[in-house]
């Protein structure tokens, strides 16, 4: 039975971070907005599988490591795997649900209408939406909006059973923590997953063909993580491509790598990507397909090469971040219904939820010196932090990058406690244009980690204007540099 069709303004295919943002958005233009979401509550897989419940599972173990260590040894946590995992469990769904209320709460009082169901094109304005009865409504949009998200990517060879075999989904299924798990990937779901579990007392393997995970930041950062990862007893493996990964019917899951070498493991968990849930959208009845990697193509207004379609958030790929959705929804729901763009950010920071975190905005080193500039940088280790040490956390580092001249900033690179919340000091100093100089002159609290910015400043300017090098480095004879702080 097919319902008869409704005019909206705008309809918005997904209630993830990015179509919530676009919907709200609409709304406050004063749209008809409706949203489709496939399951019955709103949020999408970032609620749901992916961003909440896992950041809500690392910051549990995040406390319980951290209690260990801050308490120097008085404070310990068994690690009896039923209570363990039975605790997280309730926490996670707890925040989880939480999360669905704001979200449905936030929808609700802008006026939007939400329907559940699987959509699919009938046509480029029309859209049919099926429930779980198998009844069908169609809907008409003068303008829509694609965010269906993403989902695991599960490689041809290697069968994902989502019980002793788990993708980034159904690791959250888990009933109980495994005593070891394999992890396949290199990525920063392989990452953070990893640093997790073996900071809850399992013995982690992760495994990559790269010869070092998260290849895309800088060394220095990477090692900080790999550091605490070993720390807590896991293990990288790198250099070793995958040939297969199965359960031995037995107790163990058998990953067998291309040396002919074999990993075992209670469980394994496969993270090599995501995929854009595009295939039930029937996207060729509106005009549209996808790239050779399975993405829809848009302009810097979002928009498909159907005009009055939009896509936004892993639907078109990198960055892929919660962050960069929610504005890609935004913006693409302004110039549907305003044909102007919103003013875009010049800068947007990357945050790493590894334990501890990685954050970093603007440029690297490396990316300097591939756009052939030269520049100046300083590095701020956090053993020279006093709040570090009171957090037991002194493992990290803050780089600040700035012009050939030591004057104006450029980018800053953070791997350590609370590095996803300490970057955006970093992202206004760049949004603002402001100055290594300005930088130095500005008072922070003590002890903050937040001071790492100005003692950064400082060792640029001792070398700019001085030559003499920065804190922590060799010495002339007879020079000694005044306390800073």
């Amino acid at each position: 039975m097919i319902a008869a069709g409704t005019m909206y303004d705008v309809v918005v295919i997904g209630s993830g971070p990015a179509g919530r943002n676009a919907a709200l958005e609409a709304a406050g233009h004063g749209a008809r907005v409706l949203v489709v979401e496939r399951d019955r509550q709103v949020g999408g897989a970032c609620v749901r599988y992916g961003t909440i419940p896992s950041k809500t599972l690392r910051e549990t173990s995040v406390v319980l490591s951290a209690l260990r260590r801050r308490s120097g040894g008085v404070c310990d946590i068994s690690h009896d795997s039923r209570l363990a995992m039975a605790s997280l469990m309730t926490r996670l769904d707890q925040v989880v649900h939480a999360h669905h209320e704001a979200a449905r709460q936030e929808l609700d009082a802008a006026g939007i209408e939400t329907i559940s169901g699987q959509a699919g094109f009938v046509s480029t304005h029309r859209i049919a939406v099926t429930d779980v009865h198998g009844r069908i409504r169609e809907v008409t949009g003068e303008s829509i909006i694609i965010a269906t998200g993403s989902r695991p990517r599960h490689p041809d060879h290697i069968e994902v059973d989502h019980e002793n075999i788990l993708d980034s989904d159904s690791i959250l299924a888990m009933t109980y923590l495994p005593r070891s798990l394999a992890i396949v990937g290199g990525g920063v779901i392989a990452c953070e997953y990893a640093s997790t579990f073996a900071a809850l007392g399992v013995q982690v393997t992760l495994i990559d063909r790269s010869a070092a995970p998260l290849g895309f930041l800088e060394p220095d950062l990477v090692r900080v993580f790999l550091s605490r990862f070993q720390a807590a007893g896991g293990t990288f493996r790198g250099g070793c491509p995958v040939r297969s990964v199965c359960w031995d019917g037995i107790s163990s899951v058998q990953v067998t790598l291309e040396s002919g070498e074999t990993v075992s493991a209670d469980k394994a968990l496969i993270a090599q990507g995501r995929v854009a849930c595009l295939d039930l959208l029937n996207i060729e009845n509106a005009g549209l397909s996808v790239t050779d990697r399975g993405l829809l193509a848009v302009d810097d207004c979002c928009r498909t090469n159907v005009p009055h379609i939009y896509a936004v958030g892993d639907a078109i790929g990198p960055p892929a971040l919660a962050s960069t959705s929610m504005e890609q929804g935004r913006q693409a729901a302004c110039h549907a219904l305003t044909g102007r763009n919103l003013p875009a950010g010049p800068v947007i920071p990357i945050g790493i939820y590894t334990i501890p975190e990685i954050a970093t905005v603007g440029l690297t080193e490396q990316q300097a010196a591939e756009q052939s500039r030269d520049v100046m940088t300083a590095t701020v280790p956090f053993d020279r932090l006093a709040r570090a040490h009171i957090m037991a956390s002194s493992e990290g580092l803050l780089r600040l990058v700035a012009d050939e001249h030591g004057s104006r900033i450029l980018g800053v690179q953070i791997a350590g406690e609370g590095a996803a919340e300490l970057i955006h000091p970093g992202q206004m100093a760049l949004t603002a244009g402001m100055t290594v100089d300005a930088l130095a002159d500005s008072i922070f609290n003590f002890p903050t980690l937040a001071e790492a910015y100005r003692l950064a400043a400082l060792d640029l300017i001792r070398r700019r204007d001085h030559g003499r090098p920065a804190v922590g480095a060799a010495e002339p004879p007879g020079f000694r540099m005044a306390a800073s702080t």
